[in-house]
C-alpha cells in the first residue's frame, strides 16, 4: 500500500520530507526534540507535512515528553535527537521508557554513511550498537526509500505486545538526498490499529471459578490500564461484580469519585480483614507493590495476574492463574461471564475496601511548623491539593517530596496521577511528563510536583513551558535538602554522628527563577497563605510555579520503611533492599 507524496512548490522531495510525511501517515501530531543540523532535513519536511514540533531545553526531557504523552494519549510518543550529543543524552529517556514499557519512537541522525569510522563530527559512538540493549528495536537506514517500510516496521514494535521505545538512526546524507519515487518501498505503511492479544476461554473460566469462591476480592491496576477504553471496561465490571479497584501509585487514571475506586494500593496494609484474592491487572509486581513483603499482596492471597509480557506473572510472587493478555481483551471476555454467573462480592468488604482512604493521617496533629517558619510538608500539600480544579492531571516528582506527594493527591480529585520516576527511580522525569500530559490534553491543567532536590535537573524547562503555552503548574516543595538521601543517611548512621555527605541543598528562590523563565510565580512560606496564593497563581493562562517552602521534618514514613532499620544486632541495614546477616566466624 502506498500513499500520495505531498510535493513542496520550490524544492525536490528529500528522505527527511519521506520521513515526516510517514510520521504524520501513521498519525503522529507532534514530535518533541532539540534542534541539530542533521535533521534539518526532517524538521522542515515536519513542517511541511503539518507535524508540531515542540522543542525543549534539553533532550533527555525531550525523551521523557514523548513518553508522557504517550501515557496520556494512548498513542504513540514522537522525538527527535541529534546525533552522538544528543543522542547520548537522550539514553536516559530511552532508558525509562523501556523500564516502564512506554511505546515512543525516537528519530536520530548520524554522519554521511561514507565518513562512518573516520573520526568525523558527532560520529564515535555507534547508536544503534549503544540502544540496542534499552530499546525494542534499533536499526540504522541506509536507503532513503526505504523509510515508510522500516518506520512502519519499528512501530508495529513499539505497539505490539509488551510496549517499549524503538529508535531509528537516519544518517544526514539519508535525510538530505532527494527520494526516488518509484524505489520507495512502502511495506504496510497504514494507521491502522495494532490488536492486541486475549485471554483464552479455558483461563477466563478458571479466573470466574476463582472469583466466585473468593469473599474479600481487589483489583490493582497499573499502566496497563491507561487508556479510557480500558478504564471504562474495568469500571462496569467491578460495578457489576462489586469489586474495590486499587491503583498502583505509579499510575493511577480512574476517577477518584467513582464508588468502586479504593485509592492507591499502598492502603492495604490498613485493611482488616486482608484480601483473600488480588487481580493484577496490566501491572507490575515489584516495588511499588510492595515487592516480597507481603504488606501490599498479603502471603495468604490468591494473585490472578493478567500482563500483555507472559513473562511478568509469577516473576515475583507465585500465581494462582497467570494470564498473557491486554487489560481491554481480558476485562471485554470477563465481564460477560460474571455477569452470566451474577457474581457479586459482599458489600460490607467493598465499604471496608474503600473506607481505606479516609482514615485520619497521623500528621494531621502534628505542629503545623515542625521547625521555625517551614510548614509542615504534609499540611503544606494537603492545603494546596484541596485548592486545585477537579480533574487536573498530577505528577509526583522527586524522593520524599513525591511521597508526600502521592498520599495526598486523591484530595485534588484527579483525572490522573503518575509517578514519573519509574523503576529506575528517576528523578527529574516529571519535566518531560508534564510536558507530555499537557500537549496531549490541551487545556488541562498538570500539576508537576518536584522536591527542590530534583527540580535543580531540569528547571529550565519551565522555559519550553512558557514558550509552548501549556497549562504546567510546577510545585517545588522547598526543604533546602535532599530529603530522602538524608533522612536514610540520619536513619542508618544517627542524627548526631551523620556526616549527611552530599544531601545539603541552600534555599533556593525558585520562583524569581521561574519568573525569570517567563513563568507567573509564587513563594509561600505561611500555611493560611497557600490556598488564596495558589488559586490566584492558577489564575492566568499557560505555566506557574509555586515555591512551597516547606519543613525537612518530619521524616516520611516511606523512607523509614525503605530504609529497613532493625534493633537486630546481627543484621546489617541495606537501605532500600533486605537486610543482610553480619559475617559469623564461628
Amino acid at each position: 500500500m502506498s500513499f500520495e507524496l505531498k510535493q513542496h512548490p520550490n524544492r525536490e522531495l528529500t528522505g527527511g520530507d519521506l520521513l515526516a510525511q510517514t510520521l504524520k501517515r501513521i498519525g503522529t501530531e507532534v514530535a518533541f526534540g532539540v534542534h541539530g543540523g542533521h535533521l534539518d532535513a526532517f524538521l522542515v519536511g515536519c513542517e511541511h507535512s503539518g507535524v508540531r514540533l515542540v522543542d525543549t531545553r534539553h533532550e533527555t526531557v525531550a525523551v521523557q515528553a514523548a513518553e508522557g504523552y504517550a501515557k496520556v494519549s494512548g498513542k504513540l510518543g514522537v522525538c527527535f535527537v541529534t546525533a552522538n550529543s544528543g543522542f547520548g543524552n537522550g539514553l536516559p529517556g530511552l532508558a525509562t521508557a523501556f523500564a516502564d514499557r512506554s511505546p515512543i519512537f525516537c528519530v536520530t541522525s548520524s554522519p554521511p554513511l561514507r565518513d562512518l569510522e573516520n573520526n568525523s563530527l558527532q560520529a564515535f559512538l555507534d547508536q544503534v550498537v549503544v540502544a540496542k540493549p534499552i530499546t525494542k528495536f534499533a536499526h540504522r537506514v541506509t536507503h532513503g526509500e526505504e523509510i515508510p517500510r522500516l518506520v512502519n516496521h519499528a512501530v508495529r514494535i513499539a505497539l505490539g505486545g509488551a510496549p517499549g521505545p524503538v529508535l531509528i538512526d537516519f544518517p544526514i546524507d539519508v535525510l538530505f538526498t532527494p527520494i526516488q519515487a518509484k524505489l520507495i518501498s512502502w511495506g504496510a505503511i497504514t494507521s491502522q490499529p495494532v490488536f492486541k492479544p486475549g485471554p483464552s476461554t479455558a483461563a477466563v473460566q478458571e479466573a470466574v471459578k476463582l472469583l466466585k469462591t473468593s469473599q474479600r476480592p481487589v483489583i490493582i491496576t497499573g499502566t496497563g490500564v491507561g487508556s479510557s477504553e480500558v478504564s471504562e471496561k474495568l469500571l462496569v465490571l467491578a460495578s457489576e461484580a462489586n469489586i474495590p479497584i486499587f491503583q498502583s501509585p505509579k499510575f493511577s487514571p480512574l476517577p477518584a469519585s467513582h464508588p468502586n475506586v479504593a485509592g492507591l494500593a499502598v492502603l492495604l496494609p490498613l485493611a482488616s480483614p486482608k484480601p483473600d484474592l488480588v487481580v493484577l491487572l496490566g501491572c507490575r509486581t515489584g516495588m511499588f507493590l510492595g515487592l516480597r513483603s507481603g504488606a501490599i499482596i498479603p502471603d495468604s492471597a490468591k494473585i490472578i495476574h493478567v500482563d500483555i509480557d507472559g513473562t511478568e506473572p509469577g516473576r515475583t510472587l507465585p500465581t494462582a492463574l497467570s494470564i498473557t493478555s491486554s487489560s481491554c481483551e481480558f476485562l471485554s471476555a470477563l465481564q460477560p461471564a460474571l455477569h452470566a454467573e451474577s457474581y457479586r462480592a459482599p458489600d460490607a468488604w467493598l465499604r471496608t475496601a474503600t473506607s481505606l482512604q479516609k482514615i485520619p493521617s497521623p500528621h494531621e496533629d502534628e505542629p503545623d511548623y515542625p521547625t521555625p517558619s517551614r510548614m509542615h510538608p504534609h499540611k503544606a500539600l494537603s492545603t494546596l491539593f484541596r485548592s486545585l480544579p477537579p480533574d487536573s492531571i498530577i505528577i509526583s516528582d522527586g524522593g520524599e517530596a513525591g511521597a508526600w506527594s502521592f498520599g495526598l493527591q486523591h484530595l485534588a480529585k484527579p483525572s490522573l496521577h503518575m509517578i514519573p520516576t519509574g523503576y529506575l527511580g528517576f528523578l527529574g522525569n516529571g519535566f518531560g511528563y508534564s510536558l507530555g500530559a499537557a500537549i496531549a490534553k490541551p487545556g488541562c491543567l498538570v500539576i508537576n510536583v518536584q522536591g527542590d532536590g530534583s527540580a535543580g535537573f531540569h528547571f529550565m524547562e519551565l522555559d519550553t513551558y512558557a514558550r509552548s503555552g501549556v497549562r504546567v503548574c510546577t510545585v517545588v516543595v522547598n526543604n533546602s535538602v535532599w530529603g530522602m538521601s538524608a533522612h536514610g543517611q540520619e536513619l542508618v548512621y544517627g542524627e548526631k554522628d551523620a556526616a549527611r555527605p552530599a544531601s545539603a541543598l541552600k534555599d533556593v528562590k525558585w520562583a524569581m527563577v521561574a519568573e525569570g523563565l517567563g513563568v507567573r510565580s509564587i513563594r509561600v512560606e505561611k500555611l493560611d497563605d497557600v490556598e488564596a496564593m495558589t488559586r490566584e497563581v492558577l489564575g492566568g493562562e499557560g505555566p506557574s510555579c509555586v515555591d512551597l517552602r516547606v519543613s525537612s521534618r518530619p521524616i516520611h514514613p516511606g523512607t523509614t520503611a525503605m530504609v529497613g532499620m532493625t534493633d537486630d544486632p546481627n543484621m546489617v541495614v541495606v537501605p532500600y533492599y533486605d537486610n543482610v546477616p553480619r559475617a559469623t566466624y564461628k
